[in-house]
C-alpha cells in the first residue's frame, strides 16, 4: 500500500492535574483519539494512525496516566479518574465530536467515558476490549484475577531479548509493530528494560477492571459503537467466555456493530493495521 504518511508531533498536554504525552497527526477530517491497553503505549497505534492520517483525519494517540512518557502519580487509576483525564484532554485539544477508540483496557475506558459523558463523542470503537468483564470468568474472585493476570517480571532482560521474543511469538507482525511494542518499556543503561507502568499501578488498574460492571454501563451509551473482537488461540473455555462477553455487549449496547477477527492477536491494531484502520475510518465517516 502506497500511502503518503504525515509525520506526528510529540508533545505534552495538561489534563486533570497531570501531564499526558500525546502523538498528533494533523488532518482536516473528523478527529480520532486512540487509547492503548494496559501496560501498553501510544506508539502501538502508529501503523493505524498513519493510515487514518493519510486519509485526512486528525489523529491523536495518548499515553494514559502511568504509561509511557505521561505522568505517573501513585493513585488515580480508577475509571472515574482516568475518564476525567480523557475529558480534560478533549477540552484542551478542542476536539469536536471525535471518534474515541480504545484497545483492551482502553476500550473499557472508552466505555466508561461513553456512559459518563453521552453526546460528547461522534462514536466509540472497542478493539478487543470495552466488553472485558472479569465477573464472567469461571472463577470471578479478585484473588483468581490477581493470581492469573499479574504481569511477568522483566527485570534483568534486555531490549534485544524482548524484540526476539516478540518476533517469535508474532512472526506475522511488521518490524514497525515490533518496535512500537518495545516502547511499552523504558530502555535503561546497557540496553536493559523496565516497564513504564509499575507493578503497583498495573495492579490498581486490574482491580478497577475487576470492580467495573460493563453490563450496567452499556444502556447508558448513546453513541454508535464499533466492536472489533478477536477469537484467538486459547482453551475452549476461554473462547466461550469471550463469546459470552461480546454477546452481553451486543445485547446491552443500544447501537453496536460487531466484527470478529478469527485466529488473530489481542493486539489487533499492531497485527492487522490495514483492516483496523479501514473499519475505524469508516466509523469516523
Amino acid at each position: 500500500m502506497n500511502l503518503m504518511y504525515r509525520q506526528p508531533v510529540d508533545r505534552q498536554v495538561h489534563s486533570n492535574g497531570i501531564s499526558l504525552a500525546i502523538r498528533e497527526w494533523a488532518g482536516e477530517l473528523r478527529p480520532i483519539l486512540l487509547l492503548h491497553g494496559l501496560a501498553s503505549n501510544a506508539r502501538t497505534w502508529d501503523q493505524v494512525a498513519n493510515r487514518l492520517a493519510a486519509a485526512g483525519h486528525r489523529v491523536i494517540a495518548v499515553d494514559q496516566r502511568g504509561h509511557g512518557r505521561s505522568d505517573k502519580p501513585e493513585t488515580g487509576y480508577d475509571f472515574a479518574t482516568v475518564t476525567a483525564d480523557l475529558c480534560g484532554l478533549l477540552e484542551t485539544l478542542g476536539l469536536d465530536h471525535p471518534l474515541l477508540v480504545g484497545q483492551s483496557w482502553g476500550g473499557n475506558v472508552v466505555l466508561a467515558f461513553g456512559a459518563r459523558c453521552p453526546g460528547v463523542a461522534h462514536g466509540l470503537c472497542f478493539v478487543d476490549g470495552g466488553f472485558i468483564d472479569f465477573r464472567l470468568r469461571p472463577d470471578p474472585s479478585w484473588e483468581a484475577v490477581e493470581r492469573e493476570l499479574q504481569p511477568p517480571v522483566f527485570e534483568g532482560r534486555t531490549r534485544s531479548w524482548l524484540a526476539e521474543r516478540i518476533r517469535q511469538n508474532h512472526p506475522d507482525w511488521r518490524d514497525a509493530g515490533v518496535e512500537d511494542t518495545l516502547d511499552n518499556f523504558e530502555t535503561l543503561a546497557e540496553g536493559m528494560i523496565r516497564p513504564w507502568l509499575s507493578l503497583d499501578r498495573h495492579m490498581q488498574i486490574l482491580r478497577a477492571l475487576w470492580e467495573q460492571r460493563p453490563n450496567a454501563l452499556y444502556p447508558l451509551v448513546k453513541e454508535p459503537v464499533l466492536l472489533l473482537a478477536v477469537e484467538g488461540a486459547g482453551t475452549p473455555q476461554r473462547v466461550a467466555g469471550k463469546r459470552q462477553e461480546v454477546t452481553a455487549a451486543e445485547q446491552g449496547l443500544p447501537h453496536v456493530v460487531v466484527h470478529w477477527f478469527i485466529d488473530s492477536d489481542h493486539d489487533l491494531h499492531v497485527q492487522q493495521p490495514d483492516r483496523v484502520a479501514h473499519l475505524i475510518g469508516a466509523a469516523a465517516r
